[in-house]
């Protein structure tokens, strides 16, 4: 599917969008509200990550009317059960990841843009020993860029 812009988008195109956020909204166990549809159809129609600020900007520039709160409602609903990942580039930014299948990141710390590593591309290796009665539940890495 292409970008999240009506635009570019014909109504088949735009319909089908649709029907298929609303049947994985129903597959994630999440009534499909008119907020998680316009949400799930901004994030899921192809793989990005985007904070709620973001979402809530976009939203706005397209004529929507939502409030902040429904927007971190609805991406933490979300994160929840597993729609999207939370990536947290720092202690105070948050970042929404449609693609849920295990990978890492770059963060461009001047542009805010997080990118996807490619997972071929990054190997960990000599992870120190656990403490006692513990195991791995997710390993995730932020690598912070910055233009030269």
């Amino acid at each position: 599917m292409s970008s999240f812009s009506l635009e570019c988008f014909n109504m088949d195109d735009v319909i089908q969008l649709k029907t298929q956020v609303e049947k994985r909204l129903k597959l994630y166990g999440l009534r499909p509200t008119k907020a998680r549809l316009r949400i799930g159809m901004m994030l899921l129609d192809h793989p990005k990550h985007l904070s709620a600020e973001q979402v809530f900007e976009r939203l706005l520039e397209k004529g929507h009317s939502i409030s902040k709160a429904t927007v971190y409602n609805t991406l933490n609903a979300f994160a929840e059960k597993g729609l999207v990942n939370q990536v947290a580039v720092d202690p105070s930014r948050m970042y929404y990841d449609s693609t849920t299948n295990a990978h890492h990141h770059f963060f461009n710390i001047d542009t805010g843009q997080l990118f996807d590593i490619p997972s071929d591309d990054l190997s960990v290796e000599n992870i120190p020993r656990l403490p006692e009665n513990t195991k791995i539940q997710d390993l995730e890495i932020v690598i912070k860029i910055k233009n030269k």
